[in-house]
């Protein structure tokens, strides 16, 4: 096993900043190993950004390049220029990106373009929804990669159905396993968000809406929060509304009447989230990160959504499926829930809580294959 020298990590949105602490932490034990943190700006306020560094202990980026919010194509244009010219600058040994956001896409893109190996940490999801932007941005990231970090077997033979080469695939465990694992011990001691919120264990439903799939759809946005609403008449709904929802909310909703029970607050920072999901009595979401943390706390959970990448959570039972067609199905669904409770058995889907390592491990490996370009 060899250094690789620098590596350049590139992270943008909420979820990657939760992926890179864990990750980054394992870096940083490595002598001779360098990480350059490149931080898009995708996600740029305090409340989705700066206090998320803090919390988790991420180093200052190295460069921030503060593309903001904005259409899919404008937003990510702007980011594969400034990338670019970084990657030219820094001329790493690898280029690291998470998930499936715009970020992802460009960093991706930005490192094949200027021929810089490509390691993606969480490849092979898929939810076969091509609509979803998300989607399109995994499939493209995991054809561009060279090093696909895979946190379950079945994104394994995701990647190996659409014939990208075994030699390029490793299987690691998922990292935010391991960050559930190492912060849920700290939320504990060091968040007081329960108690600010005079909120007590498993009386109350945690929300959580961002995606654009529901955001820009009127019908669906009323459907959810019209169920929300409803079922804050009999239990306390507890929502850290993403700024996408708020607009919506603000532009397609203007007439909506929020009951006393529908405790509507800003987005908090990872310890805040992490206290309100170990200790809510079901969550509801359309968020891939929260589908898995709810499982991590064993927590059940209700996505709202048509599929979800994280297909065992569904078919264990901890998962349930609602597509948000309208008001009455997503309120008797997630009331379904409510009164199912806590599934009997919970399976270990996504290693060992040391994935972080694994995938360090693999990054510094000397032999790589790499794809033909």
């Amino acid at each position: 096993m060899t250094t690789t020298g620098k590596i350049v990590s590139v992270i943008g949105a909420r979820p990657q900043f939760v992926k890179a602490s864990a990750v980054s932490r394992a870096l940083r034990m490595c002598p001779g190993v360098r990480e350059v943190l490149l931080h898009t700006g995708q996600h740029y306020d305090e409340n989705m950004s700066s206090i998320f560094f803090a919390e988790m202990d991420i180093p200052a980026p190295d460069y921030n390049i503060g593309v903001g919010s904005g259409l899919h194509g404008a937003q990510t244009g702007r980011m594969l220029e400034k990338i670019e010219e970084i990657l030219v600058a820094e001329r790493p040994d690898r280029v690291v990106v998470y998930g499936d956001t715009n970020s992802t896409l460009a960093g991706a893109l930005a490192a094949a373009k200027v021929h810089i190996p490509v390691a993606h940490v969480e490849a092979g999801l898929r939810s076969f929804n091509r609509r979803m932007p998300e989607e399109i941005n995994r499939i493209v990231v995991d054809h561009l990669s060279d090093l696909l970090l895979a946190p379950t077997q079945s994104a394994v033979k995701n990647l190996e159905r659409e014939g990208i080469s075994t030699d390029r695939i490793r299987l690691v465990g998922d990292v935010m396993y391991d960050v559930a694992l190492y912060y849920g011990k700290k939320a504990d001691v060091s968040s007081d968000v329960l108690a600010r919120l005079s909120l007590h264990d498993s009386k109350y439903v945690l929300a959580t809406i961002h995606r654009a799939e529901n955001t820009d759809n009127p019908a669906q946005l009323s459907a959810i929060f019209g169920a929300l609403v409803e079922l804050a008449k009999d239990v306390t709904v507890v929502v850290p509304l993403h700024p996408r929802t708020r607009q919506a909310l603000d532009g397609f909703l203007p007439t909506i009447h929020l009951s006393s029970g529908l405790r509507v607050i800003e987005p908090i920072g990872y310890l805040d989230m992490t206290m309100l999901e170990k200790h809510a009595r079901v969550i509801v979401t359309d968020s891939g990160g929260v589908q898995k943390e709810a499982f991590f706390h064993g927590v059940p959970c209700v996505t709202l959504r048509y599929e979800t990448e994280w297909v065992e959570l569904v078919q264990s039972g901890w998962n349930q499926l609602i597509p948000p067609r309208s008001k009455k199905e997503v309120y008797m669904g997630i009331l379904g829930v409510l009164e199912k409770g806590v599934p009997s058995e919970k399976g270990q889907f996504y290693g060992d809580g040391c994935a972080a390592e694994a995938v360090v491990r693999t990054l510094l490996e000397e032999h790589v294959a790499r794809p033909v370009r």
